[in-house]
């Protein structure tokens, strides 16, 4: 942990906090912060908060890796939807979780064990095994063992001994939580945000985790978890545990707060927000692409559109006149149907099977305020790329004092000239982070029953995962329907009806006789958009266009040069984007173990030990331990994992 204490310290930072009165806070005086006096359950909100935004900042570039975000310029989501691979949120990601919240856990478990607080030493188990499952599934190899301990420089473990003591931290965590604490010892409710201080609900995702890693052995072929191979019934063992309807789900639900309690490590905003509006929501500029548009709108041709394809693509208000066409001509001659609801108008998709990003399309937009027009440029010339609507949402905490939540662009005058963008589901201010839910555990049973030849169980667990993630967004969009001037005129905030609802599960979603394994992974695919599990999924069936209805790689992964680098063999189907480079702290402070780690990569990429394997252009088609059939495979500390690691004093 020294390693990261260190970066601590370089950045700045402390545990003391800005306000003594927002649920952030750690210390009993902020004015005279130590360490000793945050105590167990004054650090789990802080721990939580550092981990979900880890989480989430990775989302958004893996997004964009999975097919479902671009940008107009080749910022972070702009390279990567074209396979471009750079650095961005690499060491955000990172340093979120291993500065902000993993060198807060010993000291968490520690002291509540000291307490007989055993809910909080069982949190801490799951936090430490998602966080460092986060890193497994970015970065690949990583510290585990020593990466909280007092090593100067903490050793690597290969990617077989992480997952290992990812699944043994999730064991015991499940163990301390169904324990009765201590009598005097807080109640897990003082310090729990994600969970609302029920154990229940943590042994429940708890169990999602185990699931969900153990699903991703799907390469390693069929045998026992305890051998690190595919096991089937073990994942079912454990979806049996788990959460069992939308009520249940771990949810966190953001506020947009514009208040004085900020993160401490440099960006200097408040943290009540969803992580997905620091990244997307609050800029311009991103956009969803054809591939979601076509998995919305026409699920695997059925002709009938989705009920969330108006909650989530976005929207904009502008002028319409009997005479604005419905259909436009876009980039390259394509043809552009809009949907309209009164002055509101539905994003046309970016499709980046095609070049078009090449011509630096879809283009900012700028609002003309005086006639309902949007326009591109001075002379006009890319008017009709305004039919793209980027995904900026507004915000009542965050833009002080405005009364909508939708982005007002321009000067707010006659209905006729006010413009304004919905934003989309997902990266408002104030949407919901699914941090464990009912239709995960749904579409995690489908695929395995199907895999198993049961079609009539995989289809009716398919079928309850859409109906379980409509449901979920439906408890938000009540919410935001009723409590948010303007929203009730924007589809995008409409709630979903019981019989839109039970319509579409009923006419688009195919039956038990014709269900494949594409229409069980494309739906997972829209319900687990903006997670890493969508990007996971993708790895493991090797981006597979058919696997996934709609999908299309990314055009710009054959003609950009950088793309092209990197990805030798994407025509050929062979590489794909399957890892982060690690984080230029690794490479400019352990050195030394990062080549030394080089021996043990998988999928025969072994380094002699000597070179700068990170550096190498072609790095990140370098599988990810599970992502790939190799067998366990032992590192330089040696060790037998029979127990998760201890925990430093």
């Amino acid at each position: 942990m020294k390693l990261y204490k260190a970066l601590l310290l370089g950045l700045g930072v402390s545990l003391a906090m800005t306000s003594c009165n927002d649920w952030l806070d750690v210390n009993d005086d902020p004015n005279n912060a130590t360490d000793a006096l945050a105590s167990y359950e004054k650090r789990l909100a802080h721990i939580q908060f550092y981990t979900n935004d880890a989480y989430l900042f990775g989302s958004q570039i893996t997004s964009a890796l999975a097919g479902d975000l671009t940008a107009s310029t080749n910022n972070g989501a702009g390279c990567h939807s074209a396979w471009w691979m750079t650095t961005a949120r690499t060491t955000t990601c990172y340093q979120w979780w291993f500065v902000g919240a993993a060198c807060n856990l010993s000291a968490m478990y520690n002291s509540a064990e000291e307490a007989g607080a055993t809910h909080y030493q069982g949190v801490a188990h799951l936090i430490r095994a998602y966080g460092m499952a986060l890193m497994m599934d970015l970065h690949g190899e990583m510290p585990y063992e020593e990466a909280l301990s007092d090593a100067i420089v903490p050793v690597y473990n290969t990617g077989s001994e992480m997952f290992q003591l990812v699944m043994l931290d999730i064991d015991r965590g499940l163990e301390l939580l169904a324990q009765a604490q201590a009598a005097d010892a807080q109640p897990l409710s003082v310090g729990d945000v994600w969970g609302g201080g029920s154990a229940d609900k943590w042994i429940k995702f708890g169990n999602l985790l185990k699931a969900r890693n153990l699903l991703h052995l799907y390469k390693k072929g069929e045998g026992s978890a305890s051998d690190l191979k595919y096991d089937a019934d073990a994942i079912l063992a454990a979806l049996d545990k788990s959460f069992t309807s939308v009520d249940e789900n771990m949810t966190i639900y953001h506020e947009d707060n514009n208040g004085t309690t900020t993160d401490n490590l440099g960006w200097g905003e408040p943290v009540d927000y969803s992580g997905l509006y620091s990244v997307l929501g609050m800029n311009s500029n991103y956009f969803y692409t054809k591939s979601i548009y076509d998995m919305l709108t026409n699920f695997d041709g059925c002709g009938i559109e989705d009920p969330r394809a108006d909650r989530i693509l976005p929207w904009a208000y502008s002028g319409k006149s009997e005479t604005t066409p419905e259909v436009f001509e876009g980039w390259d001659g394509q043809k552009l149907t809009v949907k309209w609801d009164g002055n509101w108008r539905r994003t046309a998709p970016v499709d980046l099977s095609t070049n078009m990003r090449s011509s630096g399309a879809p283009h900012s937009v700028s609002w003309d305020g005086t006639d309902g027009k949007y326009y591109m440029t001075a002379d006009n010339a890319y008017d009709e790329d305004t039919v793209f609507v980027h995904q900026r949402s507004g915000g009542t905490g965050y833009y002080d004092g405005q009364t909508y939540m939708v982005y007002l662009n321009g000067v707010k005058g006659t209905q006729g000239n006010l413009s304004a963008y919905s934003g989309t589901f997902f990266t408002r201010a104030t949407a919901p982070t699914f941090v464990g839910s009912y239709h995960e555990v749904c579409f995690i049973r489908a695929e395995v029953l199907f895999n198993k030849g049961d079609k009539t169980g995989a289809y009716n667990a398919y079928k309850a995962g859409v109906k379980a993630h409509m449901q979920a967004m439906n408890l938000k969009l009540k919410q935001w329907a009723a409590n948010e001037k303007l929203c009730s005129d924007c589809p995008s905030y409409v709630p979903m009806t019981d019989a839109e609802i039970d319509n579409y599960c009923n006419t688009a979603l195919g039956t038990a006789s014709d269900i494949t394994l594409a229409r069980i992974m494309t739906q997972k695919h829209i319900a687990m958009m903006f997670t890493i599990e969508a990007w996971s999924d993708m790895r493991r069936y090797d981006f597979n266009e058919d696997m996934f209805i709609g999908y299309k790689r990314p055009a710009q992964r054959l003609t950009l040069a950088t793309p092209v680098k990197q990805f030798p063999n994407a025509e050929s189907g062979t590489d794909v984007p399957r890892r982060w480079q690690v984080s230029s702290h690794e490479f400019n402070y352990n050195k030394a173990n990062l080549k030394v780690i080089g021996a043990y990569l998988p999928d025969g990429r072994q380094s002699d030990g000597t070179t700068t394997w990170w550096t190498e252009s072609t790095m990140y088609s370098i599988p990810v331990w599970w992502d790939c059939a190799d067998e366990p495979i032992m590192g330089p500390l040696g060790h037998t994992y029979t127990e998760p690691k201890a925990w430093a004093k």
